[in-house]
């Protein structure tokens, strides 16, 4: 009886008159015999029948026909239930992301860089009906992956993020900005949002943010900032050995918070500060919470109706009783 449901199961309630049927059939068995009463039966020849034992034969079959006759009233069947999600109103994000030096500081474990990637992974993964797109920036900026919603490949894009020499070394704020700005203008996405990611003053690029945040406010995209990086001091790369690898040393930890708070409060979005990996985990959950996704869910039942199985048995067994009742019990005393 696994998976199997009951349309009607207040119809089992007239299984508390079978023990009623039973004492009944009880207290009247022995008036249903015929009697015939003499004063000697040695004039008679006697013999054994196994017929009137088997009699009661006919009241099971009867009380398992109205017991099969309960449960196909009760109407059982199973019940296959599928599923079927669209989204209605989708999300387009561009997380636009800062590969300038400092962002191998190592005031998050193990770098800025590999912690900001992993989170923005996870987050990705979380939102599975939107799509993505990432730009990358320093002094100059370039879109790394256009707005899809293959996950795949923005994972791949998000994976393969790295510090080297493509672009020139810098913070181009202003850079990074317009470019998701550029990837999101023509989207039809009902709600369209940039995710703005650095760790520095604007040092480069030709584009001024404010310029590029009063862009992003003419078409109506909203610019969540964060600025990552401990308070004070961190370990930050300076320099290359002759062996080529990057020599760190602790320098101060400048972040133009002022300017993320005034792109943020243009588009109407909001500014973060990640201080730590919880934090920056923190921010992004935050921001999952905060756009949220229509999704209309469709549900399909499958039903496999069960009573009919039941009602020929019990034809069956009435058919039988009725058949016995009328040839083998037909007669006897």
């Amino acid at each position: 009886m696994e998976n199997i449901t009951f349309l009607h199961p207040t119809f089992f309630w007239l299984f508390t008159l079978i023990p009623f049927a039973i004492a009944w059939y009880v207290w009247k068995r022995k008036k249903q015999m015929a009697t015939l009463k003499i004063s000697s039966i040695k004039g008679f020849q006697t013999t054994s029948s196994w017929l009137p034992k088997l009699k009661p034969v006919l009241f099971v079959l009867r009380i398992l026909t109205l017991s099969l006759i309960i449960t196909a009233l009760a109407r059982p069947r199973s019940v296959d239930v599928s599923n079927k999600t669209k989204t209605t109103r989708g999300i387009d994000i561009v997380m636009a992301i800062d590969v300038s030096g400092s962002m191998l500081a190592r005031d998050l474990k193990p770098n800025r860089l590999e912690s900001l990637k992993k989170v923005a992974a996870d987050f990705v993964k979380d939102r599975p009906n939107d799509r993505f797109g990432i730009v990358v920036y320093a002094a100059e900026s370039y879109t790394k992956t256009p707005v899809t919603s293959d996950k795949s490949i923005v994972l791949e894009a998000i994976r393969g993020i790295k510090y080297d020499n493509v672009i020139q070394d810098g913070t181009g704020i202003g850079m990074g900005l317009a470019t998701a700005v550029n990837r999101l203008k023509e989207s039809k996405a009902k709600s369209r949002v940039i995710i703005l990611l650095t760790d520095g003053v604007n040092n480069a690029g030709f584009i001024e943010p404010e310029t590029a945040a009063d862009i992003a406010k003419e078409y109506g995209l909203k610019v969540y900032t964060i600025g990552i990086g401990t308070n004070g001091n961190a370990e930050s790369p300076y320099a290359y050995a002759p062996n080529g690898k990057l020599l760190y040393q602790m320098m101060p930890v400048e972040i133009d918070e002022q300017l993320m708070k005034n792109i943020a409060l243009k588009t109407d979005g909001k500014y973060f500060r990640a201080t730590s990996n919880s934090k920056l985990q923190e921010i992004y959950k935050e921001i999952n919470k905060l756009e949220t996704t229509e999704i209309e869910e469709q549900k399909f039942y499958n039903y496999d109706e069960k009573f009919r199985p039941l009602i020929w048995l019990a034809g069956l067994l009435l058919l039988i009783e009725i058949l016995l009742r009328q040839t083998i019990f037909k007669g006897f005393i």
